[in-house]
C-alpha cells in the first residue's frame, strides 16, 4: 500500500502513462484495439486471437495417434516442455486480414508465439504430447508448407528453417532424453533416425521412413535391453516419443576417439593490453574458472601464448616436478613461426592445476612495464594451429591491437568521410584474404576460433570476424574497455567466466533431411560447408543459431512432410553423441493456408541472414533495398491474392499472424549493423552484422526490436515472483515511440546487448531518492554504471525487473552476454540521450524514417490509387 502511494507521488498528480491505459477502453492511448477484420462478425476478436494463441504455449503436437499394441503404454516423463495437442487437422488455421494503419501493432504483438501446426490425426506413432519439436529448437517460417514450388514464389514468403540446437549453456538446465543403449535405427536410403512419424508394419518387425517411404527392418536389439538382459517395451522408447532426442554413438560413428576440450588462449601483452587491465582481467578470470571449466574426464588441456612483437609460448611443468616454475620461450620470426619444443605446451589441467595457478597468477606481472605497440597476431594464430592442429580445440583470442606485423597484417584503413556513404560497404569487408583462407584450414583441422576484441582504436572487426565465421566460433566485441571501470572489468569477468563453463560440443557436423520433394538450398551461420548439405563445426557453441533455406523440387503429394536435423558430435566429455530433432508440418494447396500459419519471427530472421551477405558482398544501401522490396512484395502478394485487390478495402493489409513483419523489417533495417548513418564507426557495425548472422531468435528479436517498460508506474505486482510460475513479473511491453514517455517518467529500453534507464527531466524527488538514494539529480552518475541499491521496496523490484530483462534463460536461450546499464538523463548527455532515441525504432532518428513515413510509404507502393485508400493514422503522431 505504502508503495502504491509512492507511485501517485511519482506522477506528481498525473493520472496518465505508459501503463496508465492498460484497462483503458480499446482505442485509448496505451489501449490494445481489437484486431479485427472489416465486416467480421463480433466473435472474430476472440477467434483471430486464439489462432495467434497469444501468451501461451503454441498448440504444437500431434494428432490424438493411434494406441500402441500394449495395454501397458505409460507416458514418458517430459524432458521438454510439453506442446498443447492440435485442434483437428480437418481446417487449417483461418486466415484473418488485419488493417495495420486503423489498427496499429502493438508492442506485446511482437512476442506472439507462431501459428499452431495442425497436423492430421495419427500422424505420429505414439500419442505422446512431445512428438513434434518444440518452437524453441526448431522454428519454420511457413507452419504449412505449399504442395508445389508455383506455390511457394506465387506466395514471396520464404521457406526455411531456424535451428538452435541447444537452448542452454549446460545440459543441467535444459534436458533432452538420451538413448544410451547405441541402437540406432536408420533408413538405409536416407539415412534419417528414426522418429516419433514412422509408421511400423509387418507386426512391427519393419517401419517405413517418413522421410523417403523406405521400409527397413526393425534392429532386433530395439526391443531389448542389453544391460539388463530383458525386453523392454518399445512403445516407451524416447525416439518415438520425443522429437528431440540425443544417441550416444557407437564406435562407427567416431573417425578417431573422441578428442579432449582443449583451450589454447592467444593473450595480447602488448602495451594496450597491459595498459588498459585487459591482460590483468582475463589471466585473473581464467584463474578463479578453473574450476568451472568442464573436466569430468580429466583430459581437458590448457595452452598459452602471450603476443606482441614476438610470439611467447610458455611451458608449464606437471604439478610435483623438480622445478615448479613456467618457462617462457620466444619466437621472433613472424613469417614462418615455429614451435620451440614439441611438449608440455598443452598440458592437462588436473595433472598441472597448481602450477597453472602459478603461471597465471604471476602472468600479469611478466610484461607489466612493455614498452611494445605491436601485435603479431596473424603469426601466432598460423603457430597455435601448428600446435593443436593434430588434436583440435578452441583458439580463444584476447586483443586490444590490431594485427599489424608478421603474418596477416592489418592497415589503420577506417575513413569518416565514408561513413553513410554507398562507399561504407568496402569497409565492412575483409582486408586481408589471410583470414578467411586461414579460417578454412582451421576448420578442416577441427579448430574452432573466438575473438574477444577490446580495442579502444580501430581494430578492423570486419577481417578478424572472419575467423569465428568459418570456425564456428563468435566475435565478442568491448569497445573502448577499461578495466579501471568496475563495470567493463566485472561485465568481461562475468562473460569470460560462462564462456569457459560452457559444455561445449566438439568436431561437430550438422546435416538436415527432409521428405522427398524437399531439399536443403542454402546455410547461414557460423560454420564451414564442407559439401552441399554438410555444416562442420569444429567447435558446436550453445549461444547461436542456423538458418536453413528448403527448396521445393517437385509435387508434395502427402498431407504432412517431415524435416529432421542432426548433429553429431563429441560432448566435452568425451562421449560421441547425436542430437536429433524432427519436425512434422502439415502441407496445402492453398495460398491462404499459407499465409495464415506464417511465422513472422522466423521470416525476419531468415532475413536478417540475407540481409547480412548482401551487405558484406554488395553494400548496406543494396541490404536495406533489398529488405524494402521484400516487405513491399509480400504486401502487395497479400493485396492482390488474399484481399481481392482493389476491392479488398481497408488502409494496408496482412494477415493477422503477420501483423509484426512490417515492423520487424523496419527494426532490421534501423538495427546499428544495416543503418544508414555516419556516426556508426565500422568496428562498431561489422560486430552487429556478427550477431545479426548468429543470435538465437528470441535474442535476435530483441536485439532488432528493445524492449521497452515504463518503470514510474509499473504495477505493484511487477518485479515481485508470481505465485504460480515463481517467475518475475514484468511490466507489460510499450511501443518504441517516443509519445510513451512523459517528462516525469522512468523507463528502461533493453535490446539484449545495452540497457538504457531513461531519467524524465521533470523526475520527483522521491523517485529519485528511491532508484538513486538521493533527490538532487546532478548527484547521479549518467553513462555506463551499476545500479545502486537502495533500501525500499520499490528499488528491488526495480532491479528485479532490470535483472529480469536481461535474463536469456527466461527467454529459452542459451547466452553469455550481461548486457551493458546506461543511465540516460533527459536533459543530461545529448550523445547519450541521442544513443538511447535510436532504439525507439518507431521513431525518427539518425537518418531513419518514423514508423508512420515507413507505413505511409509502404502504402503508396502497395496501394498506388490515394482515393483508393483513406489513410488513417490518428492513433500514430510522428
Amino acid at each position: 500500500m505504502a508503495d502504491h502511494k509512492k507511485k501517485r507521488t511519482y506522477a506528481a498528480g498525473y493520472d496518465f502513462g505508459a501503463n496508465a491505459g492498460l484497462n483503458a477502453q480499446p482505442g485509448a492511448i496505451g489501449g490494445t484495439p481489437p484486431v479485427v477484420s472489416p465486416g467480421a462478425p463480433t466473435d472474430q476478436l476472440s477467434q483471430g486471437f486464439a489462432q495467434m494463441n497469444i501468451g501461451g504455449q503454441p498448440a504444437y503436437g500431434t494428432g490424438a495417434g493411434y494406441q500402441p499394441p500394449t495395454p501397458s503404454y505409460q507416458q514418458p516423463q517430459p524432458a521438454v516442455a510439453p506442446q498443447t495437442q492440435p485442434v483437428s487437422a480437418s481446417h487449417l488455421n483461418q486466415l484473418y486480414p488485419s488493417d495495420l494503419l486503423s489498427q496499429p501493432l502493438q508492442a506485446a504483438e511482437v512476442d506472439a508465439p507462431p501459428p499452431p501446426i495442425n497436423l492430421p490425426p495419427n500422424t505420429s506413432a505414439t500419442p505422446s504430447p512431445y512428438a513434434n519439436c518444440p518452437p524453441k529448437y526448431i522454428r519454420s517460417t511457413l507452419n504449412c508448407v505449399p504442395t508445389t514450388h508455383s506455390l511457394l514464389k506465387r506466395s514471396k514468403l520464404p521457406f526455411a528453417l531456424t535451428i538452435t540446437p541447444y537452448t542452454s549453456l549446460r545440459d543441467a538446465e535444459d534436458p533432452v532424453p538420451v538413448v544410451s543403449d547405441q541402437v540406432i535405427s536408420r533408413c538405409r536410403r536416407c539415412r534419417a533416425y528414426i522418429n516419433p512419424f514412422v509408421t511400423f508394419l509387418d507386426h512391427g518387425h519393419r517401419w517405413r521412413c517418413n522421410m523417403c517411404n523406405l521400409t527397413n527392418d526393425v534392429p532386433q536389439s530395439f526391443d531389448w535391453n542389453q544391460v539388463e538382459q530383458r525386453s523392454v517395451d518399445r512403445w516407451q522408447r524416447a525416439e518415438l516419443n520425443y522429437a528431440v532426442t540425443e544417441f550416444v554413438a557407437p564406435q562407427e560413428y567416431m573417425v578417431r576417439p573422441p578428442q579432449p576440450l582443449v583451450y589454447l588462449f592467444l593473450l595480447d601483452v602488448s602495451y594496450a593490453a597491459v595498459a588498459n587491465g585487459l591482460l590483468a582481467t582475463a589471466s585473473r578470470t581464467i584463474l578463479e574458472s578453473l574450476d568451472r571449466i568442464p573436466n569430468v574426464d580429466r583430459r581437458t588441456r590448457l595452452g598459452f601464448i602471450a603476443v606482441d612483437s614476438s610470439l611467447h609460448y610458455f611451458q608449464i611443468p606437471k604439478d610435483g616436478s623438480e622445478n615448479s616454475e613456467p618457462s617462457m620461450l620466444v619466437v621472433s620470426d613472424l613469417d614462418e613461426p615455429f614451435l620451440p619444443t614439441p611438449a608440455d605446451l598443452l598440458v592437462n589441467l588436473s595433472e598441472s592445476r597448481a602450477n597453472i595457478e602459478h603461471f597465471l597468477e604471476k602472468l600479469q606481472s611478466m610484461f607489466a612495464e612493455t614498452p611494445i605497440t605491436q601485435s603479431a597476431m596473424g603469426s601466432a594464430l598460423r603457430a597455435a594451429h601448428k600446435l593443436i592442429s593434430p588434436i583440435g580445440g578452441k583458439i580463444t583470442v584476447l586483443s586490444s591491437t590490431i594485427p599489424n606485423v608478421g603474418y596477416g597484417k592489418l592497415e589503420m584503413r577506417e575513413d569518416k568521410k565514408l561513413l553513410g556513404t554507398s562507399k561504407e560497404g568496402s569497409l565492412l569487408q575483409t582486408a586481408n584474404s589471410f583470414y578467411k583462407s586461414f579460417a578454412v584450414e582451421c576448420s578442416k583441422n577441427q579448430v574452432s576460433i573466438d575473438m574477444f576484441l577490446f580495442s579502444s582504436q580501430y581494430q578492423d572487426v570486419a577481417s578478424l570476424s572472419n575467423l569465428p565465421r568459418y570456425t564456428a566460433g563468435q566475435t565478442y566485441f568491448y569497445p573502448g574497455f577499461n578495466a579501471a571501470r568496475s563495470e567493463d572489468s566485472i561485465k568481461f569477468a562475468k562473460e569470460f567466466s560462462e564462456y569457459l563453463s560452457v559444455e561445449c560440443g566438439l568436431e561437430a557436423v550438422l546435416r538436415v533431411r527432409a521428405s522427398t520433394s524437399l531439399r536443403m538450398n542454402s546455410f547461414y551461420g557460423n560454420f564451414f560447408n564442407r559439401s552441399s548439405d554438410l555444416c562442420a563445426l569444429p567447435s558446436l557453441p550453445r549461444d547461436q543459431a542456423y538458418v536453413v533455406e528448403v527448396a521445393i523440387d517437385e509435387t508434395i503429394t502427402r498431407p504432412f512432410v517431415c524435416l529432421q536435423a542432426a548433429i553429431l558430435h563429441t560432448t566435452c566429455n568425451g562421449e560421441r553423441r547425436i542430437r536429433v530433432m524432427t519436425l512434422a508440418l502439415p502441407t496445402t494447396e492453398s495460398l491462404a493456408n499459407v499465409y495464415s500459419s506464417a511465422d513472422p519471427q522466423a521470416i525476419a530472421m531468415f532475413y536478417s541472414h540475407k540481409a547480412v551477405e548482401r551487405a558484406l558482398s554488395s553494400g548496406l544501401d543494396a541490404a536495406r533495398d533489398a529488405l524494402q522490396s521484400k516487405i513491399i512484395e509480400i504486401l502487395q502478394t497479400y493485396r492482390k491474392e488474399l484481399a481481392g485487390g482493389n476491392m479488398g478495402g481497408g488502409g494496408l493489409q496482412i494477415s493477422t499472424n503477420l501483423r509484426a513483419l512490417p515492423v520487424l523489417f523496419l527494426a532490421m533495417i534501423k538495427n546499428v549493423g544495416l543503418r544508414r548513418s555516419s556516426n556508426i564507426p565500422s568496428d562498431l557495425r561489422s560486430a552487429a552484422l556478427a550477431l545479426l548472422s548468429t543470435l538465437p531468435l528470441p535474442l535476435l528479436m530483441q536485439y532488432c526490436y528493445p524492449i521497452f517498460y515504463s518503470l514510474h508506474d509499473m504495477p505493484d505486482s511487477c518485479g515481485i515472483p508470481d505465485p504460480q510460475t515463481g517467475e518475475v513479473v514484468l511490466p507489460t511491453r510499450i511501443n518504441l515511440n517516443s509519445q510513451f514517455i512523459v517528462p516525469y517518467g522512468l523507463y528502461l529500453i533493453d535490446d539484449g546487448v545495452n540497457q538504457f534507464l531513461w531519467v524524465g527531466r521533470d523526475a520527483v524527488p522521491a523517485l529519485l531518492a528511491d532508484v538513486f538514494g538521493t533527490e538532487d539529480r546532478t548527484a547521479i552518475k549518467q553513462g555506463k554504471t551499476t545500479m545502486p541499491v537502495v533500501d525500499n521496496e520499490f528499488s528491488e523490484r526495480l532491479r528485479e525487473v532490470i535483472a529480469k530483462s536481461g535474463d536469456h534463460r527466461s527467454k529459452g536461450v542459451g547466452s553469455i552476454v550481461t548486457p551493458t546499464l546506461y543511465i540516460i538523463k533527459e536533459d543530461g548527455d545529448p550523445s547519450l540521450k541521442l544513443w538511447a532515441q535510436t532504439m525507439l525504432v518507431e521513431d525518427r532518428a539518425d537518418q531513419g524514417v518514423s514508423l508512420v513515413q515507413w507505413m505511409g510509404m509502404l502504402r503508396e507502393k502497395v496501394c498506388p490509387d490515394p482515393q483508393d485508400v483513406p489513410l488513417i493514422l490518428s492513433t500514430w503522431p510522428d
